[in-house]
């Protein structure tokens, strides 16, 4: 269970923001809670976060585990602090917003990606209603509201849709790094002949055609150089269609329509 202040809010939303106030008993404190964040966030990009310790992070500092208790209550606030730390923000978060709400909402998908990029272990750690209140993850839910305002959705559509796009977002982070930690399938022609004897058109009639010929993985059609990018970009395009005719803001006329 999350520790709360004496006002209610949970104990590392406040230590996030800088609104908690600590006990003065005690011994005199020595480290800082953004020093412990940095460098358990240190320790999470080198290793993953299962690296990541009360006692790990205590020892890189020079400090005792015990005396990491004064400041954390326990890993898991340590996990919440750590998610919710600004220094998370990708240097393409201070970047002007593109023109107009597709782009802008584009650009923020793609700092979203960007931050998992450069720290993967972000989708290790659960999600739930106190890392939400953290200063990250409000300050993307207000960038993306920013690029939905000029669709004129109300407050509950905007963050529908913002967790619409960054659940999106975070799957395919998470197949990317999936996909980097293993070795490229490639197929020579003896091998497709052995899968062509059991991967057949009547029983697979609409796959089949595609894995025979390459397209599918590991075969001599498959080419392409940027992996799953742009699998992503026309996922991510797909989605902001369904936006733009759900709000009716395409250019083109409404497929939908009656």
């Amino acid at each position: 269970m999350t520790e709360k202040t004496e006002s209610g809010l949970p104990r590392p939303v406040a230590i996030a923001w800088g609104t908690y106030v600590p006990s003065q008993n005690g011994p005199r404190r020595g480290l800082s809670h953004e020093q412990i964040v940095t460098q358990a966030i240190a320790i999470a990009d080198a290793e993953g976060i299962a690296a990541v310790t009360m006692a790990r992070v205590a020892k890189e500092l020079g400090f005792t585990t015990m005396s990491l208790y004064r400041y954390v209550a326990n890993k898991d606030e340590l996990l919440l602090l750590m998610i919710g730390s600004e220094s998370l923000l990708p240097t393409s978060a201070a970047e002007v917003p593109a023109a107009g709400w597709r782009e802008d909402l584009r650009a923020w998908a793609d700092l979203l990606r960007d931050m998992y990029r450069e720290h993967p272990w972000m989708l290790d750690v659960p999600r739930g209603p106190t890392s939400v209140l953290m200063p990250v993850s409000m300050y993307i839910a207000d960038r993306g509201m920013r690029a939905l305002s000029e669709l004129g959705l109300g407050g509950g559509e905007q963050i529908s849709v913002v967790l619409a796009l960054s659940s999106y977002v975070a799957s395919f982070a998470g197949l990317e790094r999936d996909l980097a930690g293993q070795e490229d399938v490639e197929f020579g022609a003896e091998a497709f002949a052995e899968l062509g004897e059991v991967v057949t058109v009547e029983r697979l009639p609409y796959l089949a055609p595609l894995m025979l010929s390459g397209g599918y993985i590991g075969g001599p059609a498959d080419e392409a150089e940027d992996g799953v990018d742009d699998d992503y970009r026309l996922g991510l395009d797909l989605l902001l269609d369904g936006l733009a005719v759900r709000w009716g803001t395409m250019d083109t006329p409404n497929p939908l329509a009656d």
